[in-house]
């Protein structure tokens, strides 16, 4: 069931949670409908396993025929793994990243996206959706090359990818986070380890504090919402110490380790018997 974010009569903005199976074999993730009047844009519509239950969850609110964009926010296989069949099923256009304009056709059967691709450059634009537009926000190396947010001066809604993901459940997801000390818990180890370093993150937020922000919404997780925790997760980014920041030599060592193939575990490298 989608969960409305916000709506009014010419615009909508609708979010999907729980449409992959939770039987921990992948990871929770997020898609969203955005609507304005008779245009209509899928924003990170993700892997396979969350194709047939997205496109006929869009149907009962917008029809397929009609769609304008697929809108991605990097190229990982949570976000686009579906877009060959996107691509068969509806005449929507990708709109990506330059970076990862020519990558995203090993996706789908050739030919596919031919003349279908908006490739977006580091700086962004704006993308007329209906009456109005999205705004397409610089957001690289969190934590992909190329990678973009997506603003909704209408919702006042900001969709932020892999920044600010909590890991919870799709039922969790629904429910918006407004206290967000008690949310880090569930924030902290994905962002040390997927956002690449602190410099980014402080001028991601020197840019994104200029916008009006009612809702924060990321790919996997729970929206945040509210001036004092928008404000609070500003803070909390513009502090955190993650990706290079944290590594020495320590991280790049011959490996001793072996994996093993039956338990898929790893066990400590044998010793000489005199050893």
């Amino acid at each position: 069931m989608a969960l409305e974010l916000y709506r009014d009569k010419n615009h909508a903005c609708l979010m999907f949670t729980d449409l992959i199976e939770e039987d921990g074999q992948a990871v929770q993730a997020n898609q969203f409908l955005i609507v304005d009047d008779d245009t209509g844009a899928i924003i990170d519509p993700g892997g396979n396993l969350a194709f047939n239950e997205l496109f006929m969850g869009m149907t009962k609110h917008f029809p397929p025929h009609k769609l304008s964009y697929l809108i991605a926010s990097h190229a990982d296989p949570d976000i686009i793994a579906s877009l060959d069949r996107w691509m068969t099923s509806t005449k929507a256009n990708l709109v990506i990243s330059r970076v990862w304009e020519r990558f995203a056709p090993h996706f789908t059967k050739v030919g596919k996206t031919e003349n279908r691709v908006i490739g977006v450059p580091d700086g962004g634009g704006h993308l007329p959706l209906g009456r109005h537009e999205l705004v397409l926000l610089p957001a690289h190396f969190m934590h992909s090359e190329g990678n973009f947010h997506f603003y909704d001066p209408v919702s006042r809604i900001l969709f932020t990818g892999d920044l600010g993901v909590s890991m919870m459940s799709g039922a969790e997801a629904r429910v918006p986070v407004t206290d967000l000390k008690a949310h880090i818990p569930r924030m902290e180890g994905f962002h040390r380890r997927y956002m690449v370093s602190n410099k980014i993150l402080r001028l991601w937020a020197r840019m994104a504090r200029q916008l009006d922000i009612a809702i924060i919404v990321p790919q996997h997780g729970a929206p945040i919402m509210g001036k004092e925790a928008i404000s609070d997760f500003f803070e909390w980014i513009e502090n955190l110490m993650c990706g290079i920041d944290l590594f020495d030599d320590r991280a790049y060592q011959i490996p001793t380790a072996y994996i093993d193939p039956v338990t898929r575990q790893m066990r400590p490298a044998l010793r000489a018997v005199n050893g």
